[in-house]
């Protein structure tokens, strides 16, 4: 009678050890789970890991929980339950790097800010936005790449994530938000001017009215003779020198069909992936005779300064130096 106890109590203990009391592998480790992997195989895997302390234990936990475990790469480094490392992987809590992309970003600095976070490359995602360029060709058939449709957002990737799979899933979130501003028709110019809106304007509620001079200059035949499209052109070359030299603007030497001093009308494409207002923007320009702005970005007061006439934008242009004098003096002071 007292054996019989003693192998019940032995197997309380042991239940306890391996169901109750949690187990943390000696160091952060990554478990990969192949799709189709069996029950036994993902216990195995775990064991082998120190995520649990039996696999045979889990199976039972399987058995008995049936629930459907799910592929991906686990990451585990704290205490954990054999019923919290189940739970993960029915849930499929897989591991995942989530790297914020700004409006404004063009494809290589894109490339290069999921190259930090640890995915991909930036030259993998470059050759990815020329190869999958096709993805965007239902909206716009003439996208030479995907500059443009690389949707800003949030976005979550696990480590093995293929630059091609990046690409991906930004030109999807680009379709569903085109999809709620119902932009069907001129894709391409549409996307191609909200880019530079994007670049130009510093405060959203001026959107609009910036997008409305760069839609007056077009109707007048005038250059839209905007800064971010010469920079743009010149990155493309790696001609890019940190700053807007006067040679850029009108040397020969120095001309890229962005150059928006020398060429007229819209760029060939879009030069950064803009995000929802500026997009809206360029669909919905504000009604103006504006031909002539400061941009916000430059402007100490933090906003924009636009006029109709040449004489009005020199006086500007003449406030905006004044006042900027006066913030670098101020800065000066407090130094």
């Amino acid at each position: 009678m007292a054996v019989g106890w003693i192998a019940v109590a032995l197997l309380a203990m042991l239940s306890v050890w391996f169901f109750v009391v949690p187990a943390q592998p000696a160091q952060p480790v990554f478990v990969e789970i192949a799709p189709g992997s069996s029950a036994t195989k993902i216990a195995g895997a775990l064991e082998e890991a120190g995520v649990v302390r039996s696999r045979w234990a889990f199976v039972a936990m399987h058995l008995w929980r049936h629930r459907r475990l799910k592929a991906g790469e686990y990451r585990f480094e704290r205490l954990a339950t054999l019923g919290e490392v189940y739970g993960r992987i029915a849930r499929g809590d897989v591991f995942t790097i989530a790297v914020t992309i700004p409006e404004g970003m063009d494809r290589q600095q894109i490339g290069e800010k999921f190259a930090r976070a640890g995915l991909g490359t930036e030259e993998g995602f470059l050759e990815a936005t020329r190869t999958e360029v096709s993805r965007i060709h239902d909206l716009d058939p003439e996208a030479a790449n995907l500059e443009g449709y690389l949707f800003p957002s949030t976005y979550r990737f696990g480590r093995r994530a293929t630059d091609a799979e990046m690409v991906d899933a930004m030109v999807q979130q680009f379709h569903r938000e085109a999809k709620s501003l119902d932009l069907t028709e001129h894709v391409h110019e549409v996307v191609t001017l909200a880019s530079i809106v994007e670049k130009e304007t510093a405060v959203s509620e001026e959107r609009p009215m910036v997008a409305s001079v760069l839609v007056n200059r077009l109707a007048k035949g005038m250059p839209l003779m905007t800064d971010p499209a010469v920079i743009y052109g010149l990155r493309e070359r790696n001609e890019w020198r940190g700053t807007i030299y006067a040679s850029d603007l009108s040397d020969a030497s120095r001309d890229t069909p962005y150059n928006t001093y020398r060429h007229r009308g819209l760029p060939p494409g879009p030069i950064s992936n803009p995000g929802l207002d500026s997009l809206r923007a360029a669909m919905h320009p504000a009604k103006s005779d504006y031909i002539y702005f400061v941009a916000a970005g430059d402007d100490p007061q933090g906003r924009s300064l636009f006029a109709s006439t040449l004489e009005e934008h020199q006086k500007n242009v003449a406030i905006y130096r004044k006042a900027k004098g006066r913030e670098m003096s101020k800065q000066a002071g407090s130094q």
